[in-house]
């Protein structure tokens, strides 16, 4: 089942921009990675990591000049769920969330 979309708050983009020093034409790419955990993979957990060279751009979203994306290998990981990203600055971090509409 395919990614469906990347919706990223606006408290989030400015934590991406900086906490790790983005500016217009940078890329965020999401992906699967191994020993963690998730709702939607049991095992697996997302990362991210600012990569300015994509292979294969499967979904993304842009704001303010910044792609936040997934490569088709990592689309399996959604499960047919969108990815919501906020920011809690209670708890000064990140908060992935997985919608299925």
């Amino acid at each position: 089942m395919e990614l469906l979309k990347i919706i990223v708050s606006k408290n989030a983009l400015d934590w991406f921009k900086n906490s790790m020093d983005l500016k217009k034409g940078d890329k965020v790419k999401f992906y699967s990675q191994i020993y963690g955990s998730s709702p939607v993979q049991k095992g697996y957990a997302l990362g991210f990591t600012k990569d300015n060279e994509p292979i294969d751009m499967r979904v993304h979203t842009e704001m303010e000049g910044i792609d936040f994306y997934v490569e088709a290998t990592d689309i399996w990981f959604f499960d047919g769920h969108d990815l919501h990203v906020d920011y809690d600055p209670n708890d000064d971090e990140l908060k992935f969330d997985y919608v299925k509409e």
